[in-house]
This record gives C-alpha cells, structure tokens and sequence, in this order.
C-alpha cells in the first residue's frame, strides 16, 4: 500500500542501533509504540538526545496480537501522530491490521527514531542521586529522565473460572484469535463484548460457526448517524477533547469500558439484538462452571437495554447539537429493537451445545513489576497528573484517559507526547541551572518537576 501519510522532515537519521550497554542518555524511553514513537518525534524535534527501547519490534502489537479481519473502530483521519498526520486516500475509513502496521513502520522511517528493537528492560530503578538505572537484555543503561511508553494492556486476564472448564475445549484469549478456522470444528463460546469480544463474535458469526455469546455491560454506539460517522459528531462537539479533570469521578471514567462498533467493510453498527434474529446465541454474564455446565447471571436483557440506552443518548446529544447550531443534516429513525430476549436461559451444558472452543475476551491487566520505583497506588496504576508522577524525571505516556479520550489512541497520543516532551525540556533546563547554582557538575543534578 502507498505510504498513509507525508513523510516529514527527518530530525534524525540513525545509521546503527543505539549502544545501550553501559551507556547514559538524557532520556530513555521505554516501549516502540504509537507512544514511545510520538515522544521521540518531540523529543528529536527539541535536541534531545534519547533512546527508544523497544522489546520487540515497531508494530508488534498490531502485528501479533490482532486477528486477521481487526481493523481500526476510528476513522482514519483521527490518525494523527506528530509530524505524521493521515494522508492516504481513505480518511473515512479504518485501517486493516497490515495498514496499522505499516502506518507505523512509515512513521518511523519517516524520522530515523535512536530505536533499540528486541531489547527487554527487565528493571527500572532510581538512584540516590537521582539518576534512573535500567537494567535490559541487552546489559544496563542509565538516564536522567524516564518515559514509560508500554500501554496498559500487557497481560491477558483470565478469571479463575477458566481453569474449571473440562480439559477437552480449547480455550484462548482475544489476544492470540487470528481466524475462525484454527479453532477446532463446533460451536464457540465467547465470553465478553467490549470491542474484542463483539467483533471476534462477529468474525465467528459471518464465518458460519455457531456461536454462544456471554454478554457483559460494554456499552455501544452507532456507526452513522444523520448522514456522519458518529465519531464526526463527537468530535465537532467536542466529546473528545474533554479533560479528565472535567469529571468529578476520574478513577471511574478510566475504567469504562469502550463502546463496541466496527469499521468492517466501511463501518456498520454492531447491533447484538440482530445477531441473536440470526441465530447467535445469547447469555448474561458468566458466573460459574460446574463440570461442562455454565451458569449465567440473569442480566442479559438489562445489558443489552443499556448499550441501546447509551447508543440512543448519544443521538440524543447529537439531535441537539444539530438543532442548536442550525445545522442542515438528514433526519433519521431511531433504533427500533430487532430482537428481545425470552425466558432467562441460566444455564449451558457445553457438550450438550456441541462447543468445543472458548475465547476469554476478558481483557487486559497491567504489570509494572518491573518498575522498582513508588509510584503507584494500591491498585497498581501510576499516579500521574498528565502523565507526570510524583517521581521527578519518571512519566508516563499512552494510558486511557491520561488526559483526553483519545491519549491511548492515534487520535490524542501525540498531543500528550508533546505536553511530556515541554515538560522533560524545562525539567533539563531546571536541572542545568541548579547545577551551575551549586557548582555540582550538570549530569549529575536530578530532573526536577515543573508546573
């Protein structure tokens, strides 16, 4: 495919990888992402030297950990990293799993990232002088100043339930589906509908397997409406620029599950009622496994009356914005529900339903074991105000709603990069004037905060 963006001016052009055992830079960034990118196109733009190390190579999570059909829910032109904005001749659509891929891997050849790939950093400490000390597969490194570009989703979880069902059925996670036929032939039990979970269901359904569905509390959104992509709306709304700080309950707003859509074949809605009419079978959440038999809470009409519920306001908002605005858009029926749910259905003999396979589309848990330094909470998640801990010179970058919506996504990333990259230059300049203060040579004065 032809590149998706203009190429922008390199800042530099490394010739080999960067030396990492035994070496010191200013700035270490520690993961080759979208993030861990985006930070070192603001970083180079400023002068500063640094290092991305990356674990295993630009795009591996797209590349190893989608299925075949993913494709992006967010439209193309959202694809916005710093210096690398969209430019390929689809705005309106969604990027299949090898156009994401290459999309980075662009981007990188676009700059000339200082990027040490298949590298692990197993260990990340601080000095008593201030200096970060890392300790990676390739040998150890040190850096004034930290950023911590690995995501969230680095482990998958899967409930202990999983370890009773009977050791006949297979059972992966979201993370390692590729296609409907490496599964063993039968029916398959998904279990989950956030994002994964409803397109997974969905890829299994087009392909002709039966599939059982454990439904959760993912809320949904329609894909058009009033002749735009939804995601237009919100967007000239405003929605996705809101602060974190704007919402009284922040901890909450970062563990809402995203609303479930796809961008399949140009985009459509992904409606569960319909998939039920054509012969998916539905349930509520699944609550216990006793021998090949699942139980089910009784909840499955409720979670799909709320994803309407939150699909409907969403037009609420956007019937508004319209009217306040006087803007001339085409009207449009509502959502007139295409199946309802009969008597609960509590139970599923696994055997009895001729399922052989199960996929936990249960998401993803954190690990930052790693990071030897205090500055989480009882949770484990990073205390940060905009990706700035309480640590001088350790940030973080690429999380959910670091700040806005779209910080974890394409669309936000590398505003959020930039932000940490102003930071880690005044913190440099900070640290320089305070060591020509004290007399104390400049490498060795500690990152201090600022703001």
């Amino acid at each position: 495919m032809e590149s998706a963006a203009e190429t922008s001016t390199p800042t530099s052009t490394p010739t080999s990888t960067p030396r990492i055992a035994g070496a010191h830079y200013p700035v270490a960034v520690v993961g080759g992402g979208q993030a861990g990118l985006s930070v070192s196109h603001c970083l180079g733009r400023r002068g500063i030297e640094h290092v991305v190390i990356e674990a295993r190579r630009v795009g591996h999570e797209w590349r190893e950990r989608r299925w075949d059909s993913f494709c992006l829910v967010t439209p193309n032109w959202q694809c916005d990293l710093p210096g690398f904005p969209y430019r390929g001749p689809d705005p309106d659509g969604f990027m299949v799993r090898e156009e994401i891929v290459r999309f980075l891997e662009d981007y990188a050849a676009s700059f000339g990232p200082p990027l040490a790939e298949g590298v692990r950093v197993t260990r990340l400490r601080r000095a008593a002088s201030g200096t970060f000390e890392l300790a990676t597969t390739a040998g150890d490194l040190t850096a004034d100043q930290v950023v911590v570009a690995t995501g969230p989703y680095h482990a998958p979880a899967v409930p202990r339930l999983a370890e009773r069902l009977p050791a006949e059925i297979t059972q992966i996670h979201s993370s390692h589906y590729r296609r409907p036929e490496r599964l063993p032939e039968g029916a398959v039990l998904v279990i989950g509908t956030g994002q994964s979970g409803c397109q997974i269901a969905e890829d299994l359904h087009l392909a002709g397997r039966r599939v059982h569905l454990a439904v959760g509390s993912a809320p949904r959104v329609a894909r058009f409406y009033r002749g735009r992509d939804c995601v237009a709306w919100l967007h000239d709304m405003g929605h996705y620029a809101r602060s974190i700080d704007e919402f009284d309950d922040a901890d909450a707003v970062r563990l809402r599950a995203n609303h479930y859509v796809t961008g399949r074949d140009g985009g459509r809605d992904i409606d569960l009622r319909a998939f039920a009419r054509d012969g998916m079978r539905l349930y509520g959440r699944l609550t216990g496994v006793t021998g090949t038999t699942l139980e089910f809470a009784d909840d499955l009409r409720d979670n799909l009356d709320r994803a309407d519920a939150v699909a409907e306001g969403i037009k609420d908002a956007i019937d508004a914005y319209i009217a306040a605005r006087g803007i001339d858009a085409p009207s449009e029926p509502r959502y007139v529900p295409v199946w309802e749910p009969g008597e609960p259905v509590r139970t599923l003999d696994l055997a009895a339903a001729g399922i052989t396979s199960v996929v936990w589309a249960t998401g993803f848990t954190r690990d930052h074991r790693w990071i030897e330094i205090p500055a989480f909470d009882g949770r484990g998640y990073p205390m940060h105000w905009r990706g700035v801990t309480n640590c001088p010179g350790l940030y973080f970058l690429g999380l959910p709603w670091q700040h806005t919506w779209g910080s974890g996504r394409f669309e936000a990333v590398g505003r959020d990069a930039e932000f940490l990259a102003g930071h880690i230059e005044a913190s440099r300049r900070l640290a320089d004037v305070c060591g020509a203060l004290t007399g104390a040579p400049a490498e060795l004065s500690p990152a201090l905060p600022v703001g």
